[in-house]
């Protein structure tokens, strides 16, 4: 237990100690937030790998604005201009 303890105070203390993010606030001052490594900007100041991962398989959740989908409703918004023509 003292043990996990230990590390985690070492945590903080490192974490205290890291470099900080060379992004300006709107308040004219320093962002606070610790680096990411190998970068001079936190993760949310576009840090190295900041962002979603590259080709991100879950962003495609339902399909409603693939090329089939569009195509399908310019083909049904057609057929329904054609109809109320017809029917005028």
């Amino acid at each position: 237990m003292k043990a996990a303890v230990d590390m985690a105070v070492i945590d903080l203390v490192s974490m205290h100690e890291s470099p900080r993010c060379g992004a300006r606030t709107r308040a004219g001052g320093n962002c606070r937030a610790p680096t990411v490594k190998h970068s001079e900007r936190c993760r949310m100041h576009g840090g190295k790998n900041s962002g979603p991962p590259k080709r991100n398989q879950n962003a495609l959740k339902h399909g409603l604005y693939t090329a089939e989908m569009l195509e399908s409703r310019k083909r049904v918004a057609q057929v329904l201009r054609d109809a109320r023509k017809l029917l005028q």
